[in-house]
């Protein structure tokens, strides 16, 4: 397990890490066949753009250890209330009700302990595999037609000309359901961005666990990965080599782990530790994920409180 140091120095260094790493994947290698998720590509870019965003980012990550430290967590369950935002181009891309509220359906099974493979974590993770506690509620749906064949990670999906503006992204998570370019499943904003483009986006085909959706992204695991960046939490190797997801209680992965591994899967980096490859912060298939850690349950809870990032949401 492994040890963090979270001083204003070290979280600028990160940053300076995290943003020479490439997320996606190819447009050779399908995104039905390999996960790409676009999150940090767009906090690079994000952080590029706006100097500040580092600075805010930074208060956060110091919030968010004190709040840990002192205990200063949710106590209760915190409900997201959702909406959906569906842009298509094709019948095909409006994706209907039902697969819409598969995908509430599993964020409400995953984020509770209540997703059958949970069962399934190893003995050597269980004393450490959480219940998060927080819920989702689908609030409303905004269907748009467009003319757009596929969309990328500029955000044009999130702007009134061209697609749908989130509606009151400081109580409410939006998502956005659109065909995606450049093999990217998906990306979410992390706290501390701006508020017009706050959210969580995903290619059609990996929204929910029926309809469209194709194997093997197709039980919903895109969307609690991308959630789970949008409330606070890294990719498991932290986006470099043997690198830190500024969580505690997660073994250091030398990278991003892909398809479905046998376990025990061991990390190239010191002490050669065995990978939590079933967490939803890797990049395995949906099936291969299946639990989130207590230090992740921390973090997440940590900006919901009064003074964190999202404590609109929060109790």
């Amino acid at each position: 397990m492994k040890k963090i140091l979270l001083t204003a120095t070290a979280f600028l260094m990160l940053f300076s890490c995290q943003n020479d790493t490439t997320e996606t994947i190819t447009p050779n290698a399908s995104a039905l066949t390999k996960r790409g998720c676009a999150s940090q590509d767009v906090l690079a870019a994000q952080l590029k753009a706006d100097p500040t965003l580092a600075l805010r980012m930074n208060e956060i990550e110091a919030f968010t250890k004190n709040a840990i430290l002192t205990n200063r967590l949710v106590n209760g369950k915190v409900e997201i209330p959702v909406v959906v935002n569906v842009l298509y181009r094709t019948t095909a891309e409006n994706i209907s009700l039902t697969q819409i509220q598969s995908q509430i359906d599993v964020l409400n099974k995953d984020f509770n302990a209540l997703n059958s493979d949970y069962s399934s974590v190893p003995a050597l993770f269980s004393g450490v595999k959480a219940n998060v506690g927080i819920s989702f509620v689908l609030q409303n749906v905004v269907r748009r037609s467009t003319t757009t064949t596929s969309w990328s990670t500029d955000d044009a999906m999130k702007r009134s000309a061209t697609g749908i503006v989130p509606t009151t992204p400081t109580t409410v998570l939006n998502m956005w359901s659109c065909n995606m370019g450049g093999g990217i499943l998906g990306y979410a904003q992390f706290p501390g961005g701006a508020s017009s483009t706050d959210g969580v986006v995903m290619d059609n085909n990996a929204f929910g666990a029926t309809g469209t959706v194709t194997a093997p992204f197709n039980l919903g695991r895109t969307a609690t990965h991308e959630v789970g960046h949008w409330m606070n939490l890294r990719h498991i190797w932290g986006d470099a080599t043997c690198g830190s997801d500024l969580v505690s209680d997660t073994p250091t992965h030398n990278a991003a782990n892909y398809g479905v591994l046998a376990y025990p899967h061991y990390s190239t980096c010191t002490g050669t530790p065995v990978e939590m490859t079933m967490n939803y912060m890797d990049y395995t298939d949906d099936r291969g994920m299946y639990m989130f850690s207590n230090g992740q349950k921390s973090r997440m809870a940590a900006i919901f409180v009064s003074g964190g990032s999202r404590s609109g949401f929060g109790i």
